[in-house]
C-alpha cells in the first residue's frame, strides 16, 4: 500500500475495486465508514452487490472480464474533458501520451455492450474520481488473481498518476492483500520468481549473491511453480509433495474441485500451522507452530514497514 491505512478516514472519495472489505477486512471496512461519516464519496465496482456496496454513492456493476475497457473509458472521460492534474502529470510521470493514445477510441458509449454499464455512468465516475481533491484506490483478490490482473492494476495506478493521487496524504494505490503475512512472506522471497527483496531469480548475479550467502554452490535459473499451477503441475506429475505453511488452499483457493484432486494425487502432504485446517486435515504429515504471540520478530506490514514485537 502507497499509504496508512487510517489515510482513508479523511479522503475526499474512496474508490474500491474488486473488494469487498465488509467481508475481508474489517478493520479497513471501519476505516471506510469513517471516511463516509466525514463526508467522503464511495464508488464501488463489483459485478456484485456487494456488501461494501451498501454504503455507496455508486455501484458500477460491471460484467466480468470488462476490468480494462471500464477503467479505460473513465481515463478517456478525464482526459476528454481536461480533468487531470496537468502539473503533477508533466512533472511526476511518463508515458502520458501514449496512455492518452490508448484510452482515446474507449468512448463510453463504445465500451456499454462490453461492461454492461451505461455511458453517463462511466461519465459520472470519472468525474466523482477527478473531481475529489483527495481520492484513495482499493483493490483486492477480485483484481490480482484474475486473468487481467495486471493489465488491471496498471489501469487502476494510471488513473492515481492522472489525478495526482500519489505522495501525499488520504490518497494513494492500495492493494489489500488476501492472505495472512502475504507482504512479509513477498517482501522475504517466498515468490516463485524472486529472492528477499525482489531480487529475480533470472539474473545471474541474482543466483550468484544468494547462492554465496546460503553456502550452497548454484541456485536454479529457472522460477518455481505459483499455487495457481498446482493442479496442472500435479496432474502432470511434475509435482509430487507440498509443505505448506498457515495456509489452508482447501478452504480458500480458487477452483477448490481441482485443488481437491490434485491434493489427493499428491504422494506427500505436510502442514504446518496453529489450527487444524480443512488442509491439515488431509495432511499426511502435520507439524506445530507458534502463534504471533508466542515468538518475537518482525511484522511487515501492508506498506512494508516492519515493526519489531517481543
Amino acid at each position: 500500500m502507497s499509504n496508512a491505512i487510517n489515510e482513508i478516514d479523511n479522503t475526499d472519495l474512496v474508490f474500491i475495486f474488486g473488494y469487498n472489505p465488509a467481508d475481508s477486512h474489517p478493520i479497513v471496512a471501519n476505516h471506510i465508514l469513517r471516511a463516509k461519516q466525514n463526508g467522503a464519496k464511495i464508488i464501488v465496482c463489483d459485478p456484485r452487490r456487494i456488501e461494501t456496496a451498501r454504503i455507496a454513492d455508486m455501484h458500477i456493476a460491471l460484467r466480468n472480464g470488462s476490468n480494462i475497457a471500464l477503467l479505460n473509458a473513465i481515463g478517456h472521460v478525464i482526459i476528454a474533458e481536461q480533468l487531470y492534474d496537468r502539473a503533477f502529470v508533466t512533472a511526476r510521470t511518463e508515458g502520458f501520451e501514449a496512455y492518452r493514445k490508448i484510452v482515446e477510441r474507449y468512448t463510453p458509449e463504445s465500451v456499454e455492450a462490453i461492461t454492461g454499464v451505461s455511458a453517463g455512468e462511466i461519465r459520472q465516475a470519472a468525474r466523482l474520481y477527478a473531481g475529489a481533491k483527495t481520492a484513495t484506490l482499493l483493490w483486492g483478490m477480485g483484481v490480482t488473481q484474475f486473468w487481467q490482473g495486471v493489465e488491471t492494476v496498471r489501469s487502476l495506478t494510471s488513473l492515481a498518476m492522472l489525478n495526482g493521487n500519489l505522495g501525499k496524504a488520504h490518497v494513494g494505490v492500495n492493494p489489500v492483500r488476501g492472505q495472512n503475512n502475504v507482504q512479509g512472506a513477498c517482501d522475504m522471497g517466498a515468490l516463485p520468481d524472486t529472492y528477499p527483496g525482489y531480487q529475480f531469480v533470472k539474473f545471474p548475479e541474482n543466483r550468484e549473491k544468494f547462492a554465496k550467502a546460503w553456502g550452497v554452490a548454484s541456485l536454479p535459473a529457472h522460477p518455481g511453480y505459483r499455487i495457481s499451477e498446482l493442479p496442472h503441475r500435479v496432474a502432470h506429475g511434475e509435482v509430487r509433495a507440498a509443505y505448506i505453511m498457515g495456509e489452508d488452499p482447501l478452504q480458500t483457493d480458487a477452483e477448490l474441485p481441482a485443488v481437491r484432486r490434485a491434493f489427493a494425487d499428491l504422494e506427500l502432504v505436510i502442514v504446518q500451522d496453529i489450527f487444524m485446517t480443512k488442509t491439515a486435515a488431509v495432511a499426511d504429515v502435520v507439524l506445530p507452530s507458534t502463534s504471533w504471540g508466542e515468538h518475537g520478530g518482525g511484522l511487515h506490514r501492508r506498506r512494508s514497514r516492519l515493526p519489531a514485537f517481543l
